[in-house]
C-alpha cells in the first residue's frame, strides 16, 4: 500500500509568500557563502544536504490524500485544493484515457476538504468512474450546491465521468482491491470521519479535523481499539498548546496532544497535518522539533514523528 500526500494545510490554501521565499533564498545563499566554494560535487547534491526546512516547502494546498493498493486500486481521501495536482498526476495515467476508477472517501464537507472538486480534471473525462463514500446521507446535495451556477460555471451534474454515491452505515466496513476500510466519527463542529485502511496486516489511518484536548482522555481511551498500533497515523495537529486554549471547541488539536494520542495508541509513525495557514515552514519545523522533544519526555522512544508535506510518499509493505 502506497500513500501520497497532495494537500496538508488546514482551513484555507496558503501559498508561499514572497517574503518567506526571500528569507529561504537568503538563508541558502549565506550557507553557500560560508562554504567558500567547497560545496558538494553538484548543485543538486548540495541542495539535498541543506538543513531543514531550507530543502523543502511544506506546501499550501488543502487536504487531499491518495492511497494505491498493491493490486492497483485507487483510493482518495478528500478533495481539497491538493486535488488539482492529484488530477494532473492521474491524467498522465489511465484516467487521462477515460479508463480510471477510484473510490473517494470524504471526512466531511467543510470547504477546505471539497473545494478542489471543480478543478479535479479526471472528473471531466468520459469513461472514468468514481464512487463517493461518506456517512452523510445528503452528500450529493452538498457537493452539487458548491457548484451551483451562482458559485461555479459548471454544475456537478455536467461532469463527463460516471459518478455514484455510497452512504456508509454505522458499523459498516468495506473491502476494495484487497484493502479493508473502517471508519470512526471524530469530535469536530459538524462532524468529521477518520478512515482506517488495512492491507496485508499494515494499517494507515487518516484523522484530520479532530479535536483532542485535556478533557478528552476518556475519549482517547475509548477510541484506542480503532487507532491501536497503526503503522502510519496522519493526525490533525493544527495548533500550539497555547493556541488550542484560545480556540477551544474549534475542532482542531494541539501538536502536543497529537503526540499524546499517538503515544497512548502505540502508533509507529505519526505525521502531523492540517497545518495552520498562518504558520511558515520555519515555524512548522520548530513545531516538529518540539513534538519530538515532547515524545521523548513522554518516554515514547519507538514513536517516529514527521511533518506532513506535499509530495510525501509512504510505503507500507
Amino acid at each position: 500500500m502506497e500513500i501520497f500526500l497532495y494537500g496538508v494545510r488546514g482551513s484555507i490554501p496558503s501559498p508561499l509568500s514572497n517574503q518567506e521565499y526571500k528569507e529561504k533564498v537568503i538563508s541558502i545563499l549565506r550557507l553557500a557563502a560560508k562554504s567558500e566554494g567547497k560545496a558538494y560535487t553538484s548543485p543538486e547534491e548540495w541542495f539535498d544536504h541543506l538543513p531543514e526546512p531550507l530543502n523543502y516547502v511544506v506546501g499550501g494546498n488543502t487536504t487531499c490524500v491518495r492511497i494505491r493498493s498493491s493490486t492497483g486500486a485507487e483510493l482518495i481521501v478528500d478533495l481539497g485544493t491538493g486535488a488539482r495536482v492529484l488530477g494532473e498526476d492521474l491524467d498522465r495515467e489511465k484516467f487521462g484515457k477515460g479508463q480510471g476508477e477510484a473510490s473517494v472517501f470524504f471526512t466531511h464537507t467543510h470547504w477546505d476538504h471539497i473545494h478542489g472538486i471543480p478543478f479535479f480534471k479526471p472528473l471531466y473525462i468520459p469513461g472514468n468512474k468514481f464512487v463517493f463514500h461518506s456517512p452523510l446521507a445528503d452528500l450529493p446535495e452538498r457537493l452539487k450546491y458548491q457548484q451551483d451556477p451562482r458559485f461555479f460555471p459548471i454544475h456537478f451534474d455536467h461532469f463527463g465521468s460516471e459518478r455514484s454515491f455510497h452512504h456508509l452505515k454505522k458499523g459498516e466496513n468495506l473491502e476494495i482491491g484487497g484493502v479493508k476500510i473502517e471508519w470512526l466519527p471524530l469530535k469536530h463542529p459538524g462532524g468529521s470521519i477518520a478512515y482506517k485502511f488495512t492491507e496485508a496486516g499494515k494499517s494507515f489511518i487518516f484523522a484530520t479535523d479532530a479535536e483532542y484536548n485535556g478533557e478528552d482522555f476518556p475519549l482517547i481511551q475509548e477510541q484506542k481499539p480503532f487507532f491501536q498500533g497503526a503503522d502510519l497515523l496522519v493526525l490533525d495537529a493544527q495548533y500550539t498548546l497555547d493556541e488550542s486554549f484560545q480556540k477551544f471547541d474549534w475542532g482542531h488539536t494541539a501538536y502536543t496532544m497529537a503526540v499524546n494520542c499517538a503515544s497512548s495508541w502505540e502508533v509507529k509513525t505519526l505525521a502531523l497535518t492540517h497545518h495552520e495557514p498562518a504558520y511558515s515552514d520555519e515555524i512548522l519545523a520548530i513545531i516538529l522539533d518540539d513534538a519530538k522533544t515532547h515524545a521523548e519526555n513522554l518516554g515514547a522512544k519507538d514513536l517516529s514523528i514527521v511533518l506532513a508535506r506535499e509530495g510525501m510518499k509512504f510505503e507500507l509493505v
